[in-house]
């Protein structure tokens, strides 16, 4: 099993070749959540993502014959790009298997490291099937991207700096969890260093495989979620040894709660975070009594999140929180009205004009009027209304 040993032996053996990255407290973000919060940024790793640690220890103990070999492995994208960059600064070649509706942005930004990819597979699990049997095939050294002790100890050398830099006694740890090797590292480490310290891991609702672990009659993993960097079926068999023996807890969160930690994130503590990376946020928001003012420390373990999917993440938060109003107006076709509107809404009332679409050819009413649509951002949720009241004390509209 993986010991504390390992992991201070993964911390010498990687030392100059990832980053330290920062350890802060967040004010703003705990005022916001009730919670005391630290933030481990392992966003800001070249890679974007802690995976790097990983791959970057487990390249490290190759020997020259396996350096010869070459490595492959099987990833989403974070620790694909972890393997890929170190490759590169070993000169070993690399392969990359990775599930064919990877987002296109993770894909390319491991090619950037200059590994081969190949995909292949509807899910991870197809993938790393096709992994093995190339492994095999061509006598590559496999790097498991988390049922491996060097990588979990890899991953475990972000706890030793979060228990020499966080300010304090630390009530919980939480550490999102895929396939497990993170929470090992975590876990080991705080076994060792801060026993008092509890390790509660989080998994997206769509793939819950911890349930599947205590047979608990849940429906079958799988499904769309924004947190595909831990949409993991099965919990490795190292990393299960480890989360039995020392994790506390594992629960499970919405999809709603990771969106809305990403915008939290953003708009609290000023990082980009992809949904993965969200989910230790997202614990807090689904269970805000049991984290009530406690000291709680998380990686923001990875900021790869598609550019798109993060547009989207925002918008769709702040219309859920009425920041965001949609209002489709039935009006006359006569002119000077849209710029009544418009000065009720951005004069009279404060609110920010987005976009607008007026239609008068489709209407299913009289060819003398008009749909218009109006998309404001407000202030809140209650000024979001009383724009709302203003508008229908004088025209037909309703809220889309």
């Amino acid at each position: 099993m993986l010991s504390i040993d390992d992991i201070y032996a993964a911390a010498e053996r990687i030392k100059g070749r990832v980053t330290r990255t920062p350890t802060i407290t967040c004010q703003s973000l705990s005022k916001r959540v009730n919670a005391n919060v630290t933030l481990k940024l392992e966003n800001l790793q070249s890679v974007g993502s802690f995976k790097e640690r990983g791959a970057a220890n487990r390249l490290a103990m190759l020997t020259e014959d396996e350096k010869k070999r070459g490595v492959i492995t099987v990833s989403a994208g974070n620790h694909a790009q972890g393997v890929a960059r170190h490759a590169q600064l070993l000169g070993i070649d690399a392969i990359i298997v990775m599930p064919k509706f990877t987002p296109v942005s993770k894909v390319n930004r491991t090619a950037a490291w200059g590994a081969k990819i190949i995909l292949e597979g509807e899910d991870f699990t197809q993938a790393s099937l096709f992994a093995d049997d190339l492994a095999a095939k061509d006598g590559r050294v496999f790097v498991h991207p988390y049922d491996d002790l060097a990588v979990m100890a890899g991953q475990g050398t972000a706890a030793l700096e979060i228990f020499e830099d966080a300010p304090g006694d630390l009530d919980y740890l939480l550490v999102p969890v895929g396939g497990g090797g993170l929470i090992s590292g975590f876990a080991v480490a705080a076994a060792a260093l801060r026993p008092y310290t509890k390790i509660i891991g989080v998994q997206s609702e769509q793939f819950f495989s911890y349930s599947i672990a205590q047979n608990q009659d849940l429906p079958v993993l799988g499904g769309a979620t924004i947190a595909e960097g831990t949409a993991v079926r099965q919990l490795g068999h190292h990393t299960s040894e480890v989360i039995k023996k020392y994790v506390h807890d594992i629960i499970s969160v919405p999809e709603q709660a990771i969106e809305d930690a990403i915008t939290l994130t953003a708009e609290h503590a000023k990082q980009v975070t992809e949904g993965s990376g969200a989910n230790a946020l997202a614990a807090i928001l689904t269970y805000p009594e049991r984290f009530k003012n406690k000291n709680i420390a998380f990686p923001i373990s990875g900021a790869n999140i598609d550019t798109r999917i993060l547009a989207n993440t925002l918008l769709r938060t702040l219309l859920r929180e009425g920041r965001l109003l949609r209002l489709r107006f039935f009006i006359p076709d006569r002119p000077g009205l849209l710029a009544d509107i418009s000065h009720i809404i951005g004069t009279e009332m404060n609110g920010n004009i987005i976009e607008v679409s007026h239609q008068r050819l489709f209407t299913t009413s009289s060819v003398q009027s008009a749909v218009l649509e109006i998309m404001i951002e407000a202030r809140s949720a209650e000024h979001s209304q009383e724009i709302l009241n203003c508008l229908q004390e004088k025209y037909k509209v309703e809220r889309i």
